[in-house]
């Protein structure tokens, strides 16, 4: 029976609620466990539920031995890297400075992919970036341009894109051969062996003398779920049911909701400069995916799923 095309749209549009919330989630979470404690698990019950539904739908692909070493980079970048700099960049910035940071991730992906794979990198791109980081200033710099939000945490934030950056030149030698839910999957129990020795080092201690907080372990069963599993189900279906070019228009939105969620659940003042410099953001972001080839975005969509 052939799906009603309104109900792919709405699961594109929960998919983009739940990645937004991620944002706001977290924040909830660091009130009374730290980075490395939030990631960890968010790993562990994602990881979890990612390998059920691979079973159950027959897409899980076993890793050959030649591509072992490759997955360990992958995993190195994403999620390893890329969390260190979103997780504890978020201690520093609010909510809706990291997602509007964050969200340039796509414009930078196809110049690693012209530095690393050749592929021709259009002026529409380079025009796409520079409005984008004009948006991001009107967020972080006041009138005298001088810097409104952390320094640190800016700085951080950036490192989680130059993570992906990278993490999308390793994945093009993977992506021919596996398809996004394995990656994801494996990537994702690769970086718990990342995670778990800075965890035993730096915050088993507070963990284990914290007593259990229903309401933060929510949020982490809420990243893992939502974020990093209904999400990304939602959006591959959407990107068979519409396509990649439409779905990710809809990217576009994670600013825009993070900012309204961080508003409303985090008291997150909305002001007509932060409105502004998303929209800027989000013009940068139109203009450079007028023209991207067809395999770049295939890989910039496998990428943006893990990066949630």
């Amino acid at each position: 029976m052939k799906q009603k095309p309104w109900l792919v749209y709405i699961a594109i549009i929960f998919a983009m609620i739940f990645w937004s919330l991620s944002f706001v989630w977290v924040k909830e979470v660091y009130l009374v466990y730290g980075p490395l404690t939030t990631v960890l698990f968010r790993l562990v019950i994602a990881s979890l539920l990612l390998m059920i539904f691979a079973k159950l739908t027959g897409t899980l692909v076993k890793i050959e031995r030649k591509d072992l070493g490759t997955f360990i980079l992958l995993s190195f970048f994403e999620p390893f890297l890329y969390f260190m700099g979103e997780s504890f960049g978020l201690l520093y910035v609010s909510s809706t400075i990291g997602a509007i940071i964050v969200a340039t991730i796509p414009l930078f992906s196809p110049i690693a992919a012209s530095r690393f794979h050749g592929e021709k990198t259009s002026f529409r791109t380079f025009l796409g970036i520079l409005l984008s980081f004009f948006g991001v200033s009107i967020v972080v710099f006041d009138a005298s341009f001088n810097l409104i939000a952390s320094p640190l945490g800016i700085a951080l934030e950036f490192l989680a894109v130059l993570s992906a950056i990278f993490y999308t030149v390793v994945l093009k030698k993977l992506a021919v051969k596996y398809n996004p839910t394995s990656i994801i999957t494996y990537q994702n129990l690769l970086g718990l062996i990342y995670f778990l020795p800075l965890w035993l080092i730096f915050e088993y201690r507070d963990f284990t003398t914290i007593p259990f907080n229903l309401p933060a372990f929510a949020g982490i069963l809420k990243l893992s779920i939502f974020a990093s599993c209904i999400a990304f189900i939602f959006y591959a279906h959407s990107v068979k049911r519409m396509g990649i070019n439409k779905v990710n228009i809809f990217i576009n939105l994670i600013p825009v909701f993070t900012a309204f969620f961080a508003w409303m659940i985090l008291d997150d003042p909305l002001t007509l400069r932060k409105l502004t410099g998303i929209l800027v953001v989000i013009a940068g972001l139109l203009v450079a995916q007028l023209k991207l080839k067809k395999s770049m975005e295939e890989i910039i969509a496998i990428q943006q799923d893990a990066g949630r």
